[in-house]
């Protein structure tokens, strides 16, 4: 039986890496490898990276003013008109904040350039304006987080289509909103059917008020996939009911996790007892209210230090906050950590909490759980959905997060059950079970175009 040619559209992958879904990327595609004939675009890979049975082609190695194609000129006009927005580009992060619209020019696309015209201020919805400069090789330039949001997603649709006119592939297989429109173009040109697995939403990091262009090009994209794979029933929910998508079109599959027997570390017989949050520090992964469940904690219990691992758009605000300078030294930012830091948190920590406002999944809670770290974590989160012993409260809920955290660093009988519950929990969570279950939408997908 042939095996089927899937075009993979992602944005990060090992080991250039800034979040969740290069892992949640690497770990589908390393397991497809073997089912499928793969191939992956991306903006921006190693050239010394190799993944076995897999054609990997990230846009920064290749010569893009040489690629030929019958079609060049991805259809814009699918989402609306196209407007340059100066922003964040990391995944996860809300693309949206930045107001500013700069007048479009070569070098400031590229290096970001000053120029003599003053900023416009624009509400956010489209507006006209003229069609991007044919660019040298953009994503070899700089790196992705610093790139314009709207450059970056608009210049990798443009050239992975180009690239993916001399491929050839059965069905489009697309993650998260950067890929999208790359994916949705790719449909129009090719013909073939489009498949998007949604790991993350703008919903999810500005709520009902995500009335924004990665909103409207989320909205288009699931509008015209031909089927919708996110990552946990909380999202498919969202998808349902914030994007106006019917039920049969979304098949949730979990994401899996490495195997792995990390090994538990030993602190000071008199130290204090660890909660960790790990993740970006913003709104959306609720990290403030992480300060006031500590506030909480430490009013019964001094003996504990709170450590908040990680960076984001909130950290400025919470280390000048009353309520951080109230804690004194039982609260600690450590900034970004690299994996093995990490690593060496999760085997020291006691109760791993994720008071996420609004979480698809929550890989991190499960790795905690593979550390043998108990959870606390939020009802809107797709991790809730799996780690069925975590203790689980909804996001703003301080009083019962606190409470949790209390239990299961004075409740020895809780505690060990609790870890042993939840390392049966995440037995099923591989990422062989997650390919498997993408293959079978994939299949349905092409037998069915």
């Amino acid at each position: 039986m042939r095996k089927l040619k899937v075009l993979m559209l992602g944005w990060e992958f090992p080991p250039i890496v800034a979040g969740g879904l290069g892992a949640a990327c690497y770990g589908i595609s390393k397991s497809l490898a073997g089912k499928v004939d793969l191939t992956l675009i991306l903006p921006k890979s190693d050239p010394d990276f190799i993944l076995q049975n897999v054609d990997l082609t990230g846009l920064n190695n290749i010569d893009i003013q040489n690629i030929k194609a019958a079609f060049t000129k991805p259809e814009y006009s699918a989402f609306g008109d196209v407007m340059y927005v100066p922003a964040n580009i990391l995944p996860y992060e809300n693309a949206e904040e930045a107001l500013t619209i700069v007048p479009e020019t070569k070098s400031e696309l590229i290096e970001n350039t000053a120029t003599t015209t003053p900023p416009v201020k624009v509400a956010y919805h489209p507006v006209t304006i003229t069609e991007p400069v044919e660019e040298l090789n953009v994503f070899g330039h700089t790196s992705l987080e610093k790139m314009d949001a709207n450059s970056a997603v608009i210049q990798y649709a443009r050239y992975a289509t180009r690239l993916a006119s001399h491929k050839d592939f059965d069905i489009i297989y697309a993650h998260d909103w950067m890929t999208f429109l790359a994916g949705v173009e790719l449909k129009l040109v090719s013909g073939k059917p489009l498949v998007v697995h949604v790991h993350s939403l703008s919903y999810d990091r500005a709520g009902k008020d995500s009335q924004g262009w990665i909103y409207e090009l989320e909205k288009q994209a699931l509008d015209k996939a031909d089927f919708i794979i996110p990552v946990s029933e909380y999202t498919a929910k969202i998808i349902q009911t914030q994007y106006g998508i019917l039920p049969e079109r979304i098949q949730p599959v979990y994401n899996g996790i490495d195997s792995k027997q990390p090994v538990r570390k030993d602190k000071a017989p008199d130290a204090d007892k660890i909660v960790l949050f790990l993740g970006r520090i913003t709104e959306q992964k609720g990290a403030a209210y992480f300060l006031d469940i500590a506030a909480k904690v430490l009013e019964k219990n001094k003996d504990v230090q709170f450590v908040m691992a990680g960076t984001g758009n909130q950290l400025q605000e919470l280390l000048t906050s009353d309520q951080y300078l109230q804690l004194d030294n039982k609260f600690e930012f450590t900034g970004f950590l690299d994996r093995e830091k990490v690593e060496n948190l999760l085997a020291i920590a006691d109760v791993y909490c994720m008071p996420s406002v609004s979480e698809p999944f929550g890989l991190s809670a499960i790795e905690a759980a593979q550390f043998g770290v108990p959870a606390v974590i939020s009802n809107q989160s797709g991790a809730a959905e799996v780690l069925h012993s975590a203790l689980k409260a909804d996001y703003n809920d301080i009083e019962t997060m606190a409470a949790h955290i209390l239990a299961l660093l004075e409740d020895e009988a809780l505690r060990e059950k609790v870890i042993a519950d939840s390392y049966q929990d995440i037995e099923s969570l591989t990422w062989e079970k997650t390919s498997e279950e993408i293959l079978d939408v994939l299949e349905k997908v092409v037998e069915q175009a």
